[in-house]
């Protein structure tokens, strides 16, 4: 029997300023609002996210993008466990006046809603079906959490706990979230004389008290973030508290679209709006200005308008539509040409580091070996629990898609033919 998950503590095996406190002195923490509104939160440690998306050009050859660069922040053992309270709390109001509100279906991201992006995508498409001939207006706000204005947030907090002003122990939570400090984790390990390949393991601080003070605060290597928006992305809150900023917005837009007989959805950062055709004149007009009007700015790259016609009884677009990872055109449902893309380069990346590796070990053996199969197969064929290729799977079963059998099916013959050609180069 599966064991029921805690509401909010949560073991956290990584090492920071603090070490990790047991369940009984996390509960003797948090559920006291004195001790909170004089908490002192330890800087966040961060860490810098490399990611890189591949696209085919025009003539459908795979081009790479620019090195994408994404903070990641993560708290002190107290300081997470404080937000993750904090967090359960307000998810409790904040679900409370989604149903109040009647969007409670339009909100997808960051919620206990038991579904993952593939059936998000998947419901889309189905209201499209349905739906007809119709405009899907889809769009992405750029650097989200960077932006997000702390007037705004403190206001809408205060709201959901329906008092005017924050009390102390909650605004000591939302002050350490907008004028939180942090030190880049590179940093730490030089400051304290740590490796960046052997730094402190699990239990382990990084330091004690006064070396933190003395090492780290006394180094100057601590920053602040000065600016009046803008939370880190990381903390056990902060995707909680993007969808608390975004409430208003959210209940604007829904009875904006639900007033042209559409659909609205939001997942994070990315905005869909599905409307019968003779109601999308000015959609591309409204939902910017919404936009901007909570101090947000429109990804015009990531901006589209998707006609969907019906020609002969079949539903037709002008161009598929991308969603959640996934296309449609009226008829197929489709994994995302880029995400092959990607597949096929860690494929082929995995498949040349375990011959270089075989081809090392060869050396010392009596009888040269070939590349072991097993680890490659668990990574990139169906024979793995979780990867690309199970996940694949999954949504082509979700969404009863053959077109997406289809795109899976070469992908075991690729492999085998990557590590045959590898053998046959030891």
């Amino acid at each position: 029997m599966k064991k029921e998950k805690h509401p909010w503590y949560k073991p956290r095996g990584y090492v920071h300023f603090d070490s990790p406190l047991s369940l009984k002195t996390a509960e003797k923490l948090v559920t006291s609002p004195n001790t909170v509104a004089c908490h002192a939160f330890y800087p966040l440690l961060r860490y810098t996210v490399e990611s890189q998306k591949i696209e085919k050009n025009p003539t459908g050859m795979a081009v790479k993008r620019p090195i994408k660069k994404r903070p990641i922040s993560f708290a002190a053992h107290a300081d997470a466990h404080i937000y993750s309270y904090y967090g359960s709390v307000l998810s409790s109001l904040y679900e409370a006046r989604l149903k109040e509100l009647g969007i409670e279906q339009s909100v997808l991201a960051f919620r206990a809603l038991r579904k993952s992006n593939i059936h998000f995508a998947n419901d889309a498409f189905e209201l499209i079906k349905k739906m007809g001939q119709c405009v899907a207006f889809a769009t992405d706000i750029s650097g989200f959490f960077d932006n997000l204005e702390h007037r705004h947030l403190k206001k809408v907090w205060a709201s959901l706990l329906g008092v005017t002003a924050l009390p102390k122990d909650h605004y000591a939570v939302f002050k350490s979230l907008t004028h939180y400090s942090f030190v880049q984790r590179e940093e730490v390990y030089r400051a304290l004389g740590h490796s960046d390949n052997n730094p402190p393991h699990f239990p382990e601080r990084l330091c004690s008290a006064p070396d933190f003070r003395g090492k780290v605060r006394g180094a100057g290597i601590i920053e602040k973030h000065k600016d009046i928006k803008g939370i880190p992305q990381g903390s056990p809150i902060s995707a909680l508290l993007s969808n608390i900023y975004m409430l208003d917005f959210d209940q604007l837009l829904h009875a904006e679209i639900n007033a042209r007989g559409g659909h609205y959805m939001r997942y994070c950062d990315d905005v869909l709006c599905i409307v019968p055709t003779s109601k999308a004149a000015d959609l591309h007009a409204v939902v910017e200005a919404l936009i901007k009007r909570f101090g947000l700015t429109v990804n015009h790259d990531k901006t589209e308008k998707i006609d969907f016609q019906i020609h002969s009884g079949i539903l037709t677009a002008n161009r598929p539509l991308q969603y959640l990872g996934f296309n449609f055109d009226g008829t197929r449902k489709l994994i995302r040409s880029a995400a092959f893309a990607r597949f096929s380069d860690k494929m082929r990346r995995g498949v040349s580091l375990a011959m270089q590796t075989t081809k090392k070990h060869n050396k010392s053996r009596h009888a040269p070996e070939e590349i072991w199969r097993k680890q490659l197969y668990e990574r990139y064929s169906h024979l793995g629990k979780r990867n690309f290729v199970r996940y694949g799977l999954r949504a082509a079963r979700i969404m009863e898609s053959r077109a997406m059998y289809r795109q899976l099916r070469p992908l075991w013959r690729r492999l085998v033919s990557r590590i045959d050609t590898a053998n046959g180069k030891l």
